[in-house]
C-alpha cells in the first residue's frame, strides 16, 4: 500500500485540491447521499454512484479498511405524493423502488455499500440530534414544527459560498409565518393522520430531509468522518444544512473532512431531472446498451465537468 502515490481530491469545502489524509489510516469512512425511493433512477442519479464507486474501489486498494455508507431516503413528500396519486401503499412503493435501484446500480457494476441505512430506521437518532440542537440554542419549536435557526450558526453559508440574500432566495419552500428567519429550515414537521408519522416531544410528525442524513452518517460513521459525496446540485441546501446541523449538534466535530461533488448530467444544456421531464431512466438506457457502455458514458467526462447526454454519445460509448 505504501507504493501507491498520494491520492489528491478536490475538496468542495476548501475549494482546492489537497492530498487525502484520512482521520484514521487504518479505517477510511465515506458517505454518499443515496436515492429517494419513489421512482426508477435516472442517469443523472446514477452518475454520482458510478463516480463514487470508482473512488471507493481506489480507496480499498490503498487502505486496509474502508466503510462505505449510502443511505435510502424512504421518508419524503415525493413518496407521499406518489402514494396519494397511485393508491399504492408507501411501504410497498419504497420497498419495490429500493429493489429496482439495487438492480439498476448492479447492472452498472457499482459495488453495494457496506451499510445502507434507511431514514425510517433512524427516527430515534433524528429525535436525539434535534433535542441536542434545541438544547444548544440552534433550533426552536413553532406550531408543531422544529426549525434550525440559521443565525445561530456563524458559519452558515460558507460551504456553498452564498450570501444571506442568496440563501433566502434559494429556500426550498415559501417562508412560513412561524419562522424566525426566512432561511430557517425544517428539522421536524407535524403529520396528518393520513401521512407517515412518529411520536416525538413535539407531537406526532416526521423528519425534514436534511436531518435524516445527519442522523444516519452519525450513527454509522461517527461525529467526524473522511469523505462525503453527492451531486453538485446538493451543495445547497442539502449539504450546507447537513454541516450546520451536525457541527452544531456535536461541537468540535468537523462532520465530513472532504466533500466530493460530481457535476450534473445535462440534456440539451439543461439538468436531467424528473421535474423537467427530460430524463432517461437507467433501465431505458440499459434496454439499448450494455451496462459497461452506460458506465463508460457516465465517466467519459471528468467527474467535475458537466456531461451532456445524447443518443449519439451512448452509441459511441457502445
Amino acid at each position: 500500500m505504501s507504493t501507491w502515490p498520494k491520492l489528491t481530491l478536490h475538496n468542495t469545502r476548501t475549494r482546492s485540491k489537497t492530498a487525502f489524509a484520512p482521520l484514521d489510516p487504518a479505517h477510511v469512512r465515506a458517505y454518499l447521499c443515496g436515492p429517494t425511493v419513489y421512482d426508477l433512477a435516472h442517469l443523472g442519479n446514477a452518475r454520482n454512484v458510478v463516480v463514487f464507486d470508482i473512488l471507493i474501489r481506489l480507496l480499498r486498494r490503498m487502505y486496509p479498511r474502508v466503510t462505505y455508507v449510502r443511505n435510502i431516503t424512504d421518508i419524503d413528500d415525493k413518496i407521499n405524493a406518489r402514494a396519494a396519486a397511485s393508491g399504492e401503499p408507501i411501504a410497498q412503493i419504497t420497498a419495490r423502488t429500493t429493489i429496482d435501484y439495487h438492480t439498476d446500480m448492479a447492472a452498472l457494476f457499482a459495488l453495494a455499500p457496506d451499510i445502507e441505512p434507511t431514514a425510517t430506521g433512524h427516527i430515534a437518532e433524528i429525535i436525539m440530534i434535534i433535542e441536542r440542537l434545541i438544547a444548544g440554542g440552534h433550533a426552536y419549536e413553532a406550531e408543531g414544527h422544529v426549525l434550525f435557526a440559521v443565525k445561530s450558526d456563524a458559519d452558515y453559508g460558507k460551504f456553498s459560498g452564498r450570501s444571506p440574500e442568496d440563501l433566502i432566495a434559494g429556500a426550498r419552500v415559501d417562508v412560513a409565518p412561524y419562522k424566525r428567519d426566512a432561511g430557517d429550515f425544517v428539522l421536524w414537521k407535524p403529520s396528518t393522520p393520513d401521512l407517515p408519522g412518529w411520536d416525538s416531544p413535539w407531537g406526532r410528525g416526521r423528519p425534514g430531509w436534511h436531518i435524516e442524513c445527519s442522523a444516519m452518517s452519525w450513527k454509522h460513521l461517527g461525529e467526524s468522518f473522511d469523505i462525503h459525496g453527492g451531486g453538485d446540485d446538493l451543495i445547497f441546501p442539502h449539504h450546507e444544512n447537513e454541516i450546520a446541523q451536525s457541527c452544531c449538534a456535536f461541537p468540535g466535530s468537523t462532520f465530513a473532512n472532504v466533500w466530493v461533488h460530481n457535476r450534473m448530467l445535462l440534456v440539451n444544456g439543461e439538468k436531467m431531472s424528473k421535474s423537467l421531464g427530460n430524463f432517461k431512466t437507467v433501465r431505458d438506457v440499459l434496454a439499448v446498451a450494455p451496462g459497461e457502455a452506460v458506465r463508460f458514458l457516465l465517466i467519459r467526462s471528468q467527474y467535475r465537468s458537466t456531461l451532456d447526454y445524447s443518443d449519439a454519445a451512448l452509441l459511441e460509448a457502445k
